[in-house]
C-alpha cells in the first residue's frame, strides 16, 4: 500500500521526534542505490533511496526532524522533507510513535497463521535432498505413464460413480483438500524464509479461489521468492505423481484407484487454472518477477480503462471525458512494455473467460440445478428417492459454493473499498495474494 498527495499534518514539525517499528531493511532487486524497508508481520513495504535510509536511522535514533534534516544536508549536501518522510512511512504502518503517542498507521487486522511455525521446522522441505526426491519421483512417474498411457487422467474420471450428486460432493471435497494443502505449501515456503503468511478465501473473476497472503516475502530478495511461488505447483505435481504410481503398482481396490484418478484429474485442472497468468495465479507472480515489475496486474488494469476511456472520448467526446493520462508513463522504460503488453493479456484473457462462462458455464450450471431440483420434487412424490438424494447433492453442493462466492465477493470489495475511502497509494506496491 502507497501513500502520494499526502498534505503535512499539523503534529509534525521541527521539533518531532519519532520512533519506527523494527524494520527490516534489505537492498532493492532493481536499483543498487535504494533499499527495501518494511514490516514482513504486517506485510507493508516501502522502497527507500539510501539517503532515506540514513533519515530513518537519525529519526529512530532520537533526532527531532530538523536536527536530521540539518544532519543530511550537512553530511550529504542534500536538502530533504522529512516530514513528508515520515508522513508516508506513517500512512505505510511502519511509525510507531510520534512524540511518544502511539500511531494508528496501517496495520493488518488478520494475524498469521502458524506463528509458532519457525524456518528450521521446514527448511529442510526444499533443501538438496528433497529436490532429489521430488525429481526420482517425477522420473519415476513419467517413466510408467509412458509405458501405460492409459494412466492419463480422463474427464471419465470424474464419474467414478454412477451418482453424480455422489461424484459431485466427494469430488468437490476431493478438490477443497487439495486446495488447502496447495495453499499450506505456500504457508511452510514463506516460513522457510522467515515470512508470515496466511490463507483465506478470495474470488477471481467468476471463480471462487482460497488464497495465501505471503507480502511478507518482499523482506527476502527477487531470487528467493520464486520458491513460494512455485512451491503449490510442486506439491500438486509430487501428489499427482504419487497417486498415478500407486494406482501402477499397488493395485488398488477398484473404488479406491477411481478416487485416486478422481484427485489426479482436479489436480491436473487446477494446475492448468495456474496457467491463466490474467489473473493473479501462481504463474502470475512468477511473470511478476520474471518482467522486474512491482504490480504488473494493477498497472495493466489501469493502462487498458485509460485505453477505453480515451476510445470511448474519441467515439463520444460530449459524453465521456478523457483520460487523465497515461497511467505508464511513470513507469521505467521496461516495465511500461511489459505492462502495456500484459494489458492486452488481461482484457483477452478475461474476456474469453467471462464470455465461456455465460455461453457455458452459467447454463450448465443451471441445466444441472434444474435437473437436481426435478429430481427431489419426483421423489417426494413418490419417484426414485436415490434419485431424490442424488439431486439434493447437486444442489446442496452448487448452492454451497455460489453462496461462499458471493459472501467472499461482497466481504472483499467492500473492504477494498473502505480501504480505498481511508488511504492512497504506496511509495511500492507489494504483490497481491498467491492462490
Amino acid at each position: 500500500m502507497t501513500t502520494t498527495g499526502v498534505e503535512a499534518a499539523p503534529d509534525l514539525g521541527a521539533a518531532t521526534r519519532v520512533r519506527f517499528h523494527p524494520l527490516r531493511i534489505r537492498p532493492s532487486d532493481d536499483d543498487p542505490d535504494s533499499v527495501v524497508v518494511g514490516r514482513p508481520e504486517v506485510g507493508e513495504f516501502v522502497e527507500l533511496p539510501m539517503i532515506g535510509v540514513r533519515a530513518v536511522e537519525l529519526l529512530d535514533g532520537g533526532a527531532p526532524i530538523g536536527v536530521a534534516e540539518e544532519r543530511i544536508a550537512a553530511d550529504h549536501d542534500v536538502e530533504l522533507d522529512l516530514v513528508d518522510l515520515v508522513l508516508a512511512l506513517r500512512e505505510a504502518g511502519l511509525v510507531a510513535e510520534v512524540d511518544g503517542r502511539p500511531t494508528g498507521g496501517a496495520r493488518r487486522e488478520d494475524r498469521p497463521h502458524l506463528p509458532w511455525l519457525r524456518a528450521r521446522h521446514v527448511r529442510w522441505l526444499f533443501g538438496p535432498a528433497a529436490k532429489v526426491a521430488y525429481v526420482a519421483l517425477v522420473a519415476a512417474t513419467l517413466a510408467t505413464v509412458v509405458r501405460r498411457p492409459e494412466l492419463l487422467p480422463s474427464y471419465r474420471d470424474f464419474f467414478w460413480t454412477d451418482y453424480v450428486g455422489l461424484a459431485v460432493l466427494v469430488n468437490t471435497v476431493l478438490f477443497s483438500g487439495t486446495a488447502v494443502l496447495h495453499e499450506f505449501s505456500h504457508l511452510v515456503a514463506a516460513r522457510s524464509l522467515d515470512a508470515p503468511a496466511r490463507i483465506r478465501f478470495a474470488t477471481r473473476l467468476h471463480h471462487l479461489v482460497l488464497e495465501t497472503d505471503v507480502t511478507a516475502i518482499w523482506s527476502v530478495p527477487r531470487r528467493h521468492r520464486y520458491r513460494v511461488y512455485l512451491s503449490g505447483l510442486l506439491w500438486d505435481s509430487a501428489v499427482v505423481c504419487a497417486a498415478l504410481l500407486v494406482m501402477a503398482y499397488a493395485r488398488p481396490h477398484p473404488l479406491v484407484g477411481g478416487l485416486l484418478s478422481a484427485v489426479v484429474l482436479v489436480i491436473v485442472m487446477s494446475m492448468a487454472l495456474q496457467l491463466h497468468v490474467y489473473m493473479r495465479t501462481d504463474c502470475y507472480f512468477v511473470l511478476l518477477d520474471l518482467l522486474r515489475c512491482r504490480n504488473l496486474f494493477q498497472d495493466g488494469f489501469a493502462y487498458a480503462r485509460h485505453l477505453l476511456r480515451r476510445g470511448l472520448h474519441a467515439a463520444l467526446p460530449g459524453r465521456v471525458t478523457p483520460s487523465a493520462g497515461d497511467p505508464t508513463a511513470v513507469l521505467p522504460p521496461h516495465e511500461r512494455r511489459a505492462v502495456r503488453i500484459y494489458a492486452l493479456a488481461v482484457v483477452a484473457g478475461s474476456a474469453v473467460a467471462l464470455s465461456s462462462f455465460v455461453l457455458f458455464g452459467i447454463p450448465i450450471v443451471a441445466h444441472g440445478a434444474i435437473q437436481a431440483g426435478s429430481a427431489v420434487l419426483a421423489g417426494a412424490t413418490g419417484g426414485s428417492l436415490l434419485a431424490a438424494v442424488d439431486g439434493a447433492l447437486v444442489l446442496l453442493v452448487e448452492g454451497t459454493l455460489q453462496a461462499m462466492f458471493l459472501v467472499t465477493f461482497y466481504r472483499r470489495h467492500s473492504r477494498r473499498r473502505r480501504a480505498r475511502a481511508t488511504s492512497g497509494q504506496a511509495p511500492h506496491a507489494a504483490p497481491d495474494p498467491i492462490g
